[in-house]
């Protein structure tokens, strides 16, 4: 039986304190033995307390300095919004849904931005390799509905480090982009990423067995052979998705784009040479970009937030499923 560790505890330090031991020739020992064993309990149920006392308050203050955090935050915003400002909204990562880019976060930031009275502009900040070409038309299509309702209201595009595929897809429905010298910007193309392990199965001895109703359904199973005409179907359809693509990055950008068909063949420049082939309408950081370009310095982000419990269980480093999502749904095509 494994005994209480105040108990071992207390064994460990009488062999140092062999002079508290009770007597065994005392006729009172037994009673002496109980008192010790009493009291050690005592003192040991008192230091569990203090500790639970100890983390008891640390969590509360975490939560109350959160809590003050985020309501200044919160404050900050409100009163920028009372005066003539820049609507910033953020665009950070991958593209997809149930991420912090997802277009339903970027829609709503992109319509409050457009909503408040005091915005003169709207500045989009993006730093993004691509992802969904699903979510990237949401947020295209949404940008010319907005530009459209308001119309006094531009909408400026600022890429950071990466403005790739997904990213440039919405990039390319601002009245203008701007980026650094060093951006990354274009890879204006569709992949569809898979595996074949048919010929590690047939080293191992191991036979597959696909049971399927549907001649094609099994197209992308990795342990099975890819058949030629499953390969032109899916070639024809990343096509369509490409065209698609090309057909929304021509009408944003119009007759600035200067390059030729090699814009639209997945390569990616420096901001820098994008200016030259015309994915880009010069250089420019947010804060030059709300300054000299909109003429309003100050800036207000609406971008949309998670709510209180997702941000509170990430900053205690509760965000190991979000990142399992981003890097999931390798089987679709991606705008990356």
């Amino acid at each position: 039986m494994k005994l209480p560790r105040w108990i071992t505890r207390w064994k460990r330090d009488d062999i140092v304190k062999r002079s508290q031991m009770p007597d065994p020739e005392n006729p009172e020992w037994e009673r002496a033995l109980i008192n010790r064993l009493a009291a050690e309990f005592l003192a040991h149920q008192r230091r569990s307390r203090r500790w639970g006392l100890i983390l008891k308050f640390g969590v509360l203050a975490y939560l109350i300095l959160l809590s003050i955090t985020l309501m200044m935050d919160g404050v900050g915003k409100s009163v920028g919004a009372a005066t003539s400002h820049t609507a910033l909204v953020e665009i950070d990562g991958l593209i997809a849904p149930k991420t912090e880019a997802s277009a339903d976060n970027i829609v709503k930031g992109l319509r409050k931005a457009f909503e408040a009275d005091k915005s003169k502009a709207v500045l989009v900040r993006i730093n993004s390799p691509g992802g969904s070409p699903v979510q990237a038309g949401y947020v295209y299509d949404e940008i010319g509905r907005l530009r459209e309702k308001y119309p006094d209201k531009p909408l400026y595009a600022v890429a950071s480090d990466v403005c790739a595929s997904g990213a440039y897809y919405i990039a390319s429905a601002a009245d203008a982009i701007y980026v650094d010298q060093a951006t990354l910007i274009g890879s204006i193309g569709v992949r569809l990423d898979s595996f074949g392990f048919q010929r590690a199965l047939d080293e191992l001895g191991i036979e597959r067995r696909l049971i399927t109703a549907g001649e094609h359904k099994g197209i992308l199973d990795p342990f099975s052979q890819l058949e030629e005409q499953d390969r032109e179907f899916l070639q024809g359809l990343l096509d369509n998705l490409h065209q698609q693509f090309i057909n929304a990055v021509k009408e944003g950008r119009g007759d600035r784009l200067k390059g030729g068909e090699e814009l639209f063949s997945g390569l990616f420049w420096t901001g820098e040479e994008s200016v030259d082939l015309g994915l880009s309408d010069g250089l420019g950081s947010p804060g030059y970009v709300a300054r000299e370009i909109i003429g309003v310095e100050e800036v207000v982000d609406y971008s949309q937030e998670r709510d209180l419990l997702d941000r509170f269980a990430e900053r205690l480093g509760a965000a190991f499923a979000t990142t399992l999502a981003e890097l999931s749904g390798s089987a679709l095509p991606v705008l990356r």
